[in-house]
């Protein structure tokens, strides 16, 4: 099934194939007709898609049933998991969602997480098994209204993932979400809601690609994430999205008294990126922390960083940006560090390095930073270099190749982001970047 072109009409045909309660229908309205009045982004890059041609909504499954067992999940689609390593990878996690186009296909928790009373499902499905619990957070953070991209989200999401962690519960093993486009013209609209609720401890990975065809793709998913008091949540992920994909997402956490919020991000495909996870610090002594590492390519921009909001008193936040651009790519850092009146005796600090590897690429930095009272710092260090010769030849002068040599740099400069992935994911973002650059 597919539906392609969005009007009010496809949106309601959307909330009836999932077979959701009114409440739901009824924000997927208000959420298009918000939608048809924003504006497209005044900053940033240009964003070229015409929304009559996006694929909406796609389900490859002859039931909609989401699976346990991958014998019985579609073999293509097993096969096309299987290339990019997506099973391998499960039996280092304790829970594995798997989004393939528009729908949640595969599902898996192990027993020692489920005896902890964690909730590991799909939005759908929380929202039909848990409304109370999804009503109460559910775009809170994120609005309808924040922008054209958040609002169309809002109007056609499917898929995506909802975790709860409860009271005083600590995960030793993360939990995975992996999210595939398959199709030309396709749109992934995800939904993400995770509650970390107080004492607890969760880390949650997010992978993402695509195929490479002609025709640009959307992706536009919207995350919410709610930190407990003393609890902490990271939310790693390394997107590798085709580079005819557009990659448009909201990303925003609220954090509580003496929590911890930690986005680990990196961006190495897509066309454009635009991406800028926030933490909003609203409890007194929460900290934040973005380590992002962004690689643009020929014909790509990368238009990332991070936004942190300090609300409550001794409140931390750190932004870690690296940046490589080569062959022609644009990678930009765009971030905001807003330390308010009341927020007394708190810390921002923000570092954003870029390494350019030809005269044909470029990279901006672009930070907002105010702070409003006199008892709190904030400190913003940019940096721009080339690969050293001098660096080069001391390394060919004792053996090693230039090409190796440059890798190796490469691979110290975005060191900082490589050491908080786990072993697998670290290994696979090298390989990663050896292929984009």
């Amino acid at each position: 099934m597919e539906i392609i072109g969005i009007d009010e009409e496809k949106v309601k045909q959307i909330s009836s194939v999932k077979k959701e309660d009114d409440w739901i229908r009824d924000f997927r309205i208000d959420s298009y007709h918000k939608f048809e009045k924003l504006d497209m982004p005044s900053f940033g890059p240009e964003i070229d898609l015409d929304f009559s041609k996006i694929i909406y909504y796609k389900n490859n499954e002859l039931d909609d049933k989401i699976k346990s067992d991958w014998n019985n999940v579609l073999k293509p689609i097993v096969d096309d998991l299987d290339s990019v390593g997506v099973r391998e990878s499960e039996i280092h996690m304790g829970g594995m969602g798997v989004q393939y186009e528009s729908e949640v296909i595969y599902h898996s928790m192990i027993q020692e997480i489920e005896e902890k009373n964690v909730i590991f499902t799909s939005i759908e499905q929380a929202m039909k098994q848990y409304p109370d619990l999804v009503k109460k957070y559910f775009g809170k953070i994120v609005s309808n209204n924040e922008n054209k991209f958040a609002a169309l989200n809002g109007a056609v999401f499917s898929g995506g993932s909802f975790i709860y962690v409860p009271p005083n519960t600590k995960l030793d093993r993360p939990l995975q979400s992996y999210f595939r486009i398959n199709s030309r013209n396709m749109g992934q609209f995800e939904r993400t809601l995770i509650i970390v609720d107080d004492n607890s401890d969760l880390h949650y990975i997010e992978g993402c690609t695509a195929p490479t065809y002609s025709e640009s793709s959307l992706h536009a998913a919207v995350v919410e994430i709610y930190v407990g008091k003393n609890s902490k949540c990271r939310y790693s992920t390394v997107q590798n999205w085709a580079n005819n994909v557009y990659n448009l997402v909201t990303k925003r956490a609220q954090v509580d008294k003496f929590g911890t919020m930690e986005w680990i991000d990196g961006n190495i495909g897509s066309k454009v990126t635009m991406k800028y996870p926030c933490c909003i610090l609203k409890g007194d002594y929460s900290k934040g922390t973005c380590i992002t590492i962004s690689v643009a390519g020929q014909g790509q921009i990368q238009d990332t960083g991070a936004r942190m909001i300090h609300l409550g008193k001794h409140t931390k936040s750190t932004i870690i940006s690296k940046s490589i651009a080569r062959n022609g790519g644009n990678a930009t850092y765009r971030g905001k560090s807003y330390i308010q009146k009341n927020a007394s005796d708190s810390e921002a600090d923000i570092k954003c390095d870029t390494l350019i590897l030809d005269e044909l690429s470029k990279s901006d930095t672009i930070p907002y930073n105010s702070c409003f009272n006199y008892s709190s710092s904030l400190e913003h260090e940019a940096t721009v270099s080339k690969i050293s010769e001098d660096n080069l030849f001391y390394m060919m002068s004792r053996g090693i190749s230039r090409e190796r040599a440059m890798d190796l740099i490469i691979l110290g400069f975005i060191e900082k982001f490589r050491e908080e992935l786990p072993m697998e994911y670290a290994v696979e973002l090298n390989q990663l970047i050896k292929r984009n650059l």
